[in-house]
């Protein structure tokens, strides 16, 4: 019997970074700064949620390199956990990333694209009856309207779907349209922070100056906070993408580590500049009404036209960044087909072009699915929910490898060993519980009409009856 094909080491040290800070940067920062704005009411609190959440996701970041550099295969998580904690979490996971937050990411990454289009072109919407004439409902989770904002979600599907191909047909094309999106995209950012700050319609008193209107207190303040960072981290999710194509990266225990640090520290540096340029221009209460924020604050320093420009800009960052989510993330499901941990032809190598061309299919058509499913906002926070419940596990599992492979060469060891994975186990599990506690709590007092996070778990655990499946299915291969 033939072993499996292999996926050829293609990618350099440029465009891993690429594929971190690319596949990070995305509609994260244009999307969410405006609704954390109308939660936190403080500019100060605004700006340190995106240091703080950067922080944090680069200590989980530096935890997962040693991992991936001692076990330089695609497939990355996945295969860490395998080694891990055995089969079954292993398992849980890639469904996990197929079912929830590596489509969902895909697809919340892409949403981003249809609501900066209607600046140009007012996309077209049913009316409130029809789009909550089709219901989908999930006892004690909540209602899902698919046809609510068609407009977006299909122009969404369309970038999906065109992005899958490229990928599809060509590796090095994905991972060289990586790198010239990426470059672009740092290059608009920095002219974006430039023209802003320059501007002399702005005021150094907005940065200090709270909301008049939104000024949350106790429990409520704690609860904003929460729901704030759940924002930010949405806007760092994707960093741990390169370890996906581990398999197909020149010189893995050197690069990896390397892309993983300058690839997180440029987006920390982005995203701070940026949210201090949009809070330069646009005082608190203004952010926390805009609709598309970057070009309302291009609008005010150079009107009309620049807040198209910046519309632009938007959509060259959020069309690299979901490629940047698409072109690794299928390695999971392909990696899990290959060890028959799934369907079978999901790991085959595409005969003429060398790529997962049956994985990056499935990933595409349930990206589908969940786009028309659900909104923008419960997208993210589905997928930032489940994928913290797997980033805390993977830190602490830089323990359980100490120990299971304590005599194991490793090429880079994290830094701050054991403060640095402990402080990220410690956090994401508090993080986990307390969005799972204010999930329920907003549920319940009507504030939502979907647990988010709830639904999430539901999805994550349709995979185990899947398991004993493919357990018997495939016998002692599996």
């Amino acid at each position: 019997m033939s072993s499996p094909q292999k996926l050829k080491p293609t990618l350099g040290l440029w465009t891993s970074i690429a594929i971190v800070a690319g596949g990070v940067i995305g509609s994260g920062i244009f999307m969410k700064p405006a609704f954390m704005a109308s939660q936190l009411g403080s500019p100060l609190w605004l700006v340190a949620v995106w240091i703080f959440a950067g922080v944090i996701t680069l200590f989980g970041a530096l935890s997962n390199a040693e991992v991936a550099a001692m076990i330089p295969e695609t497939g990355g998580q996945y295969i860490f956990f395998e080694r891990m904690y055995g089969r079954f979490v292993a398992f849980l996971y890639g469904w996990s990333a197929f079912i929830v937050f590596n489509t969902a990411g895909v697809a919340s990454v892409a949403y981003g694209f249809g609501t900066y289009l209607e600046y140009f072109i007012p996309l077209p919407r049913f009316g409130p009856g029809v789009e909550k004439a089709v219901e989908v409902y999930i006892p004690f989770i909540g209602s899902m309207y698919p046809l609510e904002n068609i407009g977006v979600k299909s122009v969404t599907i369309l970038v999906v779907l065109v992005l899958t191909w490229v990928s599809y047909r060509s590796t090095r094309s994905g991972g060289n349209l990586q790198v010239v999106f990426t470059a672009l995209k740092i290059a608009l950012l920095t002219l974006l922070v430039f023209g802003l700050f320059f501007s002399p319609e702005g005021s150094v008193t907005n940065l200090i100056t709270p909301s008049t209107s939104i000024h949350p207190q106790g429990w409520a303040f704690v609860g904003a906070l929460l729901a704030a960072m759940s924002g930010a981290f949405w806007g760092y999710d994707g960093w741990n993408n390169i370890t996906f194509i581990a398999g197909e990266i020149r010189e893995p225990q050197r690069n990896i580590p390397r892309s993983l640090f300058i690839g997180l520290l440029i987006c920390i540096i982005t995203y701070t500049l940026i949210t201090l340029s949009f809070l330069y221009v646009l005082p608190i209460d203004a952010m926390a009404q805009s609709g598309m924020v970057a070009s309302d604050a291009a609008q005010v320093v150079m009107g009309t036209l620049g807040g198209g420009i910046i519309a632009f800009m938007v959509i060259i960052s959020i069309i690299g960044a979901t490629n940047g989510n698409i072109l690794p993330v299928a390695r999971v499901f392909f990696a899990m087909g290959q060890q028959k941990q799934f369907f079978g032809w999901v790991g085959k190598v595409h005969p003429r072009y060398g790529t997962p061309g049956n994985a990056l299919v499935i990933q595409a058509l349930w990206t589908v699915v969940l786009i028309l499913s659900g909104s923008f906002d419960m997208l993210t926070d589905m997928l930032i929910f489940v994928s913290w419940v797997f980033y805390g596990l993977s830190a602490f599992g830089i323990f359980v490898l100490r120990r299971k492979m304590a005599h194991v060469e490793r090429p880079y060891k994290v830094w701050g060993y054991p403060v640095v994975p402990a402080v990220f186990v410690l956090f994401s599990t508090f993080f986990v519980v307390a969005t799972l506690w204010m999930d329920i709590y907003n549920y319940a007092i009507g504030k939502t009409h979907l647990i988010n996070s709830l639904l999430g778990m539901f999805l994550t655990a349709s995979g185990i009856p899947l398991y004993w499946l493919f357990r018997k299915r495939y016998g002692k291969s599996f």
